[in-house]
């Protein structure tokens, strides 16, 4: 078997299938793969994502759930980088992900990219934007 990485994403307060949704709903070629749902008696509550898979552009994630509180959550030292092949598609992501979320920097020119945004989405995630 060949050696495969995948981004996970553990999400508190029940928010894994709400941020998938969101998420595939940003891209063309994206889609929910599979999703395992918490059932009557598993340690985690009933409905919530057990674990779920998803693609992003070709990408492989995984997410869930997590059924035990944590001290801990997304931190932008760990970010989704999107090359975007339009200005239409930067400033749409920018502005999807960005909603409720937070700028890290703002849509510009940086010097190393005609435009690039960071931004943590709602969820928390972090996404830098880039439009070589």
């Amino acid at each position: 078997m060949t050696q495969k990485t995948t981004t996970f994403l553990m999400f508190q307060n029940g928010h894994a299938e709400e941020a998938m949704t969101f998420y595939v709903s940003l891209f063309g070629d994206a889609k929910v793969v599979h999703a395992e749902r918490y059932a009557p008696g598993e340690p985690g509550p009933e409905g919530r994502i057990k674990h779920a898979t998803f693609t992003l552009a070709g990408q492989e994630y995984m997410c869930m759930d997590s059924n035990q509180p944590h001290a801990f959550t997304f931190t932008p030292s760990i970010s989704i980088y999107v090359a975007c092949d339009t200005e239409e598609e930067i400033d749409r992501l920018y502005a999807a992900l960005a909603e409720g979320g937070g700028q890290l920097m703002p849509l510009g020119s940086y010097g190393f990219s005609t435009k690039f945004g960071w931004v943590n989405d709602r969820f928390g995630v972090s996404w830098q934007l880039n439009l070589p």
